[in-house]
C-alpha cells in the first residue's frame, strides 16, 4: 500500500473531489521527502516521534498553524487508511495534538442587509437572472461550485427543492422557499431562454446559470456577479459566496435549528465546521449582555 493507493481510494471509494484528491497527495508526497532525508526507507513504518519531528519542521519553517493542522489531518487519514487494511498496526499520528487555531469570526449579513441585497437586481434579462441567483444562495446556503455546477435538472421547482452535489460524492436535498422558486420560474421563462440562444434551453443536462454568453459559469465570473451587488450593498461585512452561505446559516441558528439538521443542510462531512455556527451565536450573545445588561461586570 503507497499513496497511490489511498488516493485511489480517496477518489473511487470516498468519491472526492480530484482538488481534494490532489491536496492529500501533495501533503503525502512532502511528508514522504521529508521521511527520506531523515534516511527513512518505508513511509509506512514510521514513528510516532517522526511524525512530531515533521510537525516542528513545519513550524520552524513559518507554516501557518491552519497548514501544519491540514498536514497533520491528511497524515491522520492516510495511516488510519492503513492500519484498516492490516498494513500497519498502529497509527503514528495517534494521541498528537492539532495546533489551536483562534477561531475567525465568522462574516455574514444581517436580515435587513440580505433584505436589501435581494431588492438589488432590476427587471433587465441579467437582473432576473441575479435576483434568482441571490435568492437561491440565501433560501439553500450552498457553495459556490455546487451553484455554478447545478443543472436545470437539479432544481425541481414543483416541490421546491435543488439537488446538490458536494465534494464527497453524496447528493443532498434542500428545500427552497417560494420567493427563491418564484425567482427561478422568472428567470428560466424570461431570461435563461434568451441568454442560451445558441443552446438548448430545455436540455436537462444544461447549466442552471449562465453567463451572458449562455455558458456555465466560471468561479471568477461568479465572484464578478457578487462583487458588483456587494459594491452597492454598502454592507461592513464583504458580499462573497461564503458570507451567503454564513448568513443562511446564521439566521437559522438564529431560529433555532437543531444542529444535525444544519449539519445536513449545509453538507457537512465533519460537525465540527456546522458547530461553529452555534459557537458564533453564543460568543455574539455574550457580548451583547456584557455590553448591554447593567449588572453584567
Amino acid at each position: 500500500m503507497n499513496i497511490v493507493d489511498f488516493t485511489s481510494y480517496l477518489a473511487d471509494v470516498r468519491g472526492m473531489a480530484d482538488n481534494t484528491v490532489m491536496a492529500y497527495r501533495r501533503d503525502l508526497t512532502a511528508f514522504e521527502e521529508f521521511v527520506e532525508k531523515q534516511g527513512l526507507e518505508d513511509l509506512n513504518f514510521v514513528s510516532n516521534a517522526t511524525v512530531i519531528e515533521y510537525l516542528l519542521f513545519l513550524k520552524n519553517q513559518g507554516k501557518s498553524k491552519a497548514t501544519v493542522n491540514r498536514k497533520l489531518a491528511s497524515l491522520r487519514s492516510y495511516y488510519q487508511f492503513l492500519q484498516n487494511q492490516g498494513v500497519i498496526q498502529e497509527n503514528p499520528t495517534q494521541d498528537i495534538h492539532s495546533p489551536k487555531i483562534a477561531r475567525k469570526k465568522i462574516s455574514y449579513l444581517s436580515i435587513p442587509e440580505v433584505n436589501r441585497l435581494l431588492s438589488l437586481p432590476d427587471d433587465s434579462v441579467m437582473g432576473k437572472r441575479d435576483r434568482a441567483i441571490l435568492e437561491v444562495m440565501y433560501a439553500t446556503g450552498v457553495r459556490v461550485s455546487e451553484i455554478i455546477e447545478m443543472s436545470l435538472s437539479d432544481v425541481n421547482l414543483r416541490m421546491g427543492f435543488v439537488t446538490c452535489h458536494g465534494d464527497h460524492g453524496r447528493a443532498r436535498i434542500v428545500p427552497m422557499g417560494l420567493p427563491s422558486q418564484q425567482a427561478v420560474k422568472v428567470y428560466l421563462k424570461e431570461s435563461r431562454p434568451l441568454l442560451m440562444k445558441d443552446s438548448d434551453p430545455s436540455d436537462p443536462a444544461g447549466p442552471l446559470f449562465v453567463n451572458y454568453l449562455g455558458k456555465p459559469f466560471s468561479r471568477q465570473g461568479f465572484w464578478k456577479v457578487l462583487k458588483q451587488y456587494g459594491d452597492r450593498l454598502k454592507s461592513e461585512e464583504p458580499l462573497t459566496p461564503q458570507s451567503l452561505r454564513n448568513s443562511f446559516a446564521m439566521h437559522m441558528v438564529q431560529n433555532g435549528i437543531d444542529i444535525k439538521s444544519l449539519q445536513e443542510l449545509m453538507g457537512h462531512e465533519d460537525i465540527a465546521a456546522t458547530q461553529a455556527y452555534f459557537g458564533d451565536l453564543k460568543t455574539r450573545i455574550k457580548n451583547i449582555y456584557d455590553k448591554t445588561h447593567p449588572r453584567a461586570k
